[in-house]
């Protein structure tokens, strides 16, 4: 077991920079989102030098942005060292940790020092500081060399065992990041030849719609990259804890090939209101969104269905019986499975946005605050902290410090999620406003009507920043804990026995992700021919704060 501990200390060692880096940005962007509650539901007034807008572009860069580039990254390095064993330097998993972690202080320095209150949504007019924009440009530059890592990994495997199926964990991380490459494409060219030279005044105006659709061409994939990092765990490691198996090899590979063929052309969905943009392409974008629904279809199903194959093995039959044979008590089951539950209400919310008719009533409410933190917030976040517990002991060597905290953090998560999303969804539907630091409206009666509503968010906020605290609290503990464990070991789910091999057609990863590639060029064509036609109008850009 000594022996069998140095042979992986150094893979666990990057592993865990990349999972603690992202629990301290966690834990900071907490900070910030538990204040902007206070600021809207108590009128909070934050001091002048730290301004609610501040606080807001923090929150949303180092929570969006930051904690879960850092997990997912770290996530997908384990699943493929651990599912393709060998001897491996990982010179480029660390060139990429420390890449996307200079960059990230850098992006942090300038939001905190009052250079770039811009919002995670960094497109023109509104203009930062271009070491933001650097900052921001190394960490997606950190993601590729590490995704270099992972794709190196997949060569080897198929170079020496031809004819065999790259195993399933590492091609779920690797189709993760053949997305993820395509997505980031777009924001990399939004900052490198848009707005890092217009921030230094190199240029004397930027195209503020070709902006947004280079960062929304990434800003829509980035949710199906959560997606995908919460599937890895959802296929790969979840029925460990009930003894369950995969689905079906074939399913889960073709669900992780639809997302990297599907998720990047989506993004003018989140546009609908932009006059520059084409009505067609609108509608176009629209049906490519639906089509994304399918593989969360497919997963719904594949999940269920291996609940319902374990429950069956230990006699239990029908809906109920399938969902009180669970594990509930394991911490890291409870995190991934109600984050499921969960994603059933974000995939809901998300079919609204995606419509052009009423995406038009919600668009600038915060119904879209209350989306996104129930899809990023519920199904992502609570399967990345789900998993935590399960990987720590095993990174580390510890076994997990007071697992009866932990099952009691993910349960408070759940619930202050619910409270405050649910919360927000309906005071977007009395009108609140998003990205707005006070809603009274010298007390209109309107707004007194979603002042309950912010109360309620507020106090469900709380709940969360406490469950985080606790998450925190777990962590650290484990990794000062004396008390050892002898299971360093990493199993992964198998597919059912006897269940038939996945098809040939789902095998050739690379070549999806050309397919991947064309697909996102084609939706885009069309938008930009538009935009070199009638290119409208250059602005010197603003600073609002």
């Amino acid at each position: 077991m000594i022996a069998q501990q140095r042979q992986w200390l150094p893979e666990n060692r990057l592993v865990i920079a990349h999972i603690y880096a992202a629990t301290g940005a966690l834990v900071l962007g907490a900070v910030f989102g538990v204040l902007q509650g206070y600021s809207r539901a108590l009128a909070f007034n934050a001091p002048a030098w730290f301004d609610y807008y501040r606080m807001l572009s923090a929150h949303g860069v180092l929570m969006a942005l930051v904690f879960t580039t850092f997990f997912i990254t770290g996530l997908s390095l384990f699943v493929t060292y651990r599912s393709i064993p060998r001897e491996r330097k990982m010179v480029l998993g660390w060139i990429g940790w420390w890449v996307m972690l200079i960059g990230t202080a850098m992006a942090a320095f300038e939001i905190l020092a009052g250079n770039a209150t811009v919002l995670y949504t960094f497109y023109a007019p509104m203009k930062a500081s271009p070491w933001f924009y650097i900052g921001a440009t190394l960490l997606v530059l950190g993601t590729w060399i590490v995704a270099v890592e992972i794709f190196e990994n997949v060569v080897w495997f198929r170079k020496r065992n031809a004819g065999t199926p790259v195993p399933l964990p590492a091609f779920c991380a690797a189709s993760t990041f053949l997305m993820w490459w395509i997505a980031t494409l777009g924001v990399a060219v939004e900052t490198i030849f848009f707005l890092i030279p217009w921030s230094l005044g190199w240029t004397g105006g930027i195209n503020v719609v070709a902006t947004r659709l280079l960062f929304w061409y990434f800003g829509h994939p980035l949710v199906y990259f959560w997606i995908m990092g919460a599937y890895i765990v959802w296929y790969n490691i979840v029925p460990k804890f009930y003894d369950g198996n995969v689905f079906s090899d074939g399913l889960t590979r073709l669900t992780f090939i639809l997302l990297l063929v599907l998720s990047t052309p989506v993004g003018i969905h989140h546009q609908f209101t932009e006059p520059g943009i084409a009505i067609q392409w609108k509608m176009m974008h629209t049906i490519l969104t639906y089509s994304v629904v399918i593989p969360s279809l497919l997963t719904a199903f594949a999940i269920f269905g291996s609940f319902e194959i374990a429950a069956r093995r230990q006699g239990k039959r029908g809906f109920w019986g399938t969902v009180k044979a669970l594990p509930w008590d394991k911490p890291e089951f409870a995190g991934p499975a109600y984050g499921m539950l969960l994603f059933i209400l974000g995939g809901f919310g998300g079919l609204i946005n995606a419509s052009y008719a009423m995406d038009t009533l919600i668009h600038n409410t915060i119904w879209i605050v209350g989306h996104f933190h129930v899809t990023v917030g519920g199904p992502v976040a609570l399967s990345l902290v789900g998993v935590a517990y399960w990987m720590i002991p095993r990174l580390t060597g510890r076994q997990l410090w007071r697992p009866d905290i932990a099952l009691w953090q993910t349960r408070m998560w759940f619930a202050g999620m619910l409270v405050m999303s649910f919360s927000m969804h309906f005071a977007g539907l009395l009108g609140a406003p998003r990205r707005t630091s006070e809603v009274a409206y010298m007390g209109t009666g309107v707004a007194n009507s979603w002042e309950p509503w912010m109360i309620a968010a507020a106090a469900g906020g709380t709940l969360l920043f406490i469950s985080i605290l606790l998450f925190v609290t777990v962590a650290a503990g484990t990794l000062l804990s004396n008390d050892r464990t002898a299971d360093m070991q990493a199993d992964f789910a198998e597919p059912l026995p006897g269940s038939a091999p996945a098809p040939a057609f789902v095998q050739p990863l690379f070549r999806w992700a050309a397919v991947g590639l064309i697909v996102a060029v084609l939706a885009y064509t069309g938008p930009f021919y538009d935009l070199i036609h009638n290119p409208g109008f250059l602005v010197s850009g603003m600073r609002t704060w």
